[in-house]
């Protein structure tokens, strides 16, 4: 009678077993599935002249290997971003003069060396690319982090101590403005040379600001 009793229940704890391993095989293949076809949605901004599309995020990079060609958001990154770098040279342009800190000169001199060949780099890319004149819109948009007139006209003012608080200021505020905008045209561009131009610019402005907030 024990034997019995306990064969019985031993076929029991086998087809619950059996059960379970079946179950949790139907959650691993929806749970796969989910994986591959979930994930947030991305706009994609259409090339110039075509609409926005919403994608997921795995038909969204599939369309960037296979095709990166500009869209209107790489353009309008190129187009902005050369404005951009063009009023953090006429800042540091002022340090040689106006400035007392050795280290804000030598940030100074970094930004230029560092900028300065970014611009002939884009208008390059630009000139291959925007053959239309496409995103001249963009342009009268506000770029985040830019320095207004009035504040422009009180650094060219400024000297000594004055000068170098006020750049520092300035600068870590502008470097700011253009992370954000590297960070957005990677997430919304489809060009790979525009991205790693991004790239380029998140990474050497972060070690700037790091180093321009420590002489603050």
């Amino acid at each position: 009678m024990l034997a019995g009793h306990t064969s019985r229940t031993s076929l029991v704890t086998a087809s619950l077993v059996a059960a379970v391993l079946a179950l949790a095989g139907c959650d691993s293949g929806s749970g796969a599935e989910s994986a591959e076809t979930g994930g947030p949605s991305v706009i994609a901004p259409g090339k110039p002249g075509e609409a926005a599309e919403t994608l997921s995020a795995k038909d969204a990079a599939e369309r960037r290997a296979d095709d990166d060609s500009p869209n209107s958001a790489d353009l309008a990154y190129a187009r902005m971003m050369i404005a951009h770098h063009t009023q953090a040279l006429e800042m540091t342009e002022l340090a040689p003069d106006r400035a007392k800190s050795g280290d804000v000169k030598r940030i100074a001199a970094r930004i230029t060396a560092a900028q300065g060949p970014e611009i002939t780099t884009m208008k390059s890319w630009l000139e291959a690319h925007d053959d239309a004149g496409t995103a001249q819109g963009h342009e009268h948009a506000a770029m985040p982090g830019m320095a207004t007139k009035a504040q422009l006209k009180e650094l060219r003012a400024a000297k000594g101590k004055t000068f170098d608080r006020l750049f520092l200021k300035l600068m870590i505020t502008h470097h700011d403005g253009a992370i954000t905008m590297a960070t957005e045209v990677k997430a919304q561009g489809n060009n790979i040379q525009i991205e790693e131009m991004a790239d380029d610019v998140i990474a050497q402005q972060t070690s700037e600001i790091t180093r321009m907030r420590e002489m603050s």
